[in-house]
């Protein structure tokens, strides 16, 4: 999720996909934690295996053949930050769900942890762009604005 450059779009892109779960299903968190820690895991799994489907779909059209297998590998274990970037708020809202938290602690904490996650992924792609202070700014508001919209859209369902 932090290490090599071409993971920070697979972390923003699993991070929106988790965030934007957690929001559509917040208001039945209070009442099935589980099932809630098991719909962001499994989105961001399905939509993970959609992506490296559709680009190895999409190498093999540009490569005029078909991918071997260490090639399909390598563009999976490529895109293996989206799925990552769900590791810490899904680890969140299991706390919540065997009661180490409360629930509602749970979610906001997991919602808390994407909005750090966008932060820091902002921050990333600034110092390897080597933006100017001003400009990294930006980069680092655009997404926690990104991440803040989705906080918001949870508070405008659950409420």
């Amino acid at each position: 999720m932090f290490g090599h450059s071409a993971g920070i779009a697979g972390t923003v892109y699993g991070t929106i996909i988790v965030m934007a779960t957690i929001a559509a299903g917040a208001r039945t968190a209070e009442n099935h934690p589980w099932e809630l820690s098991a719909a962001v895991a499994v989105s961001v799994i399905v939509l993970w295996i959609a992506h490296v489907y559709s680009n190895t779909l999409a190498e093999s059209l540009q490569r005029g053949r078909r991918l071997d297998f260490a090639e399909f590998r390598a563009l999976a274990r490529h895109e293996l930050a989206m799925p990552g970037a769900a590791i810490a708020p899904v680890a969140a809202l299991v706390l919540g769900a065997l009661g180490i938290v409360a629930i509602r602690t749970a979610v906001w904490l997991a919602l808390g942890l994407g909005v750090a996650t966008l932060a820091v992924q902002g921050a990333r792609y600034a110092a390897l762009e080597r933006l100017s202070r001003a400009a990294t700014v930006v980069s680092i508001a655009l997404n926690v604005f990104l991440g803040l919209v989705i906080v918001l859209l949870k508070a405008l369902i659950a409420h």
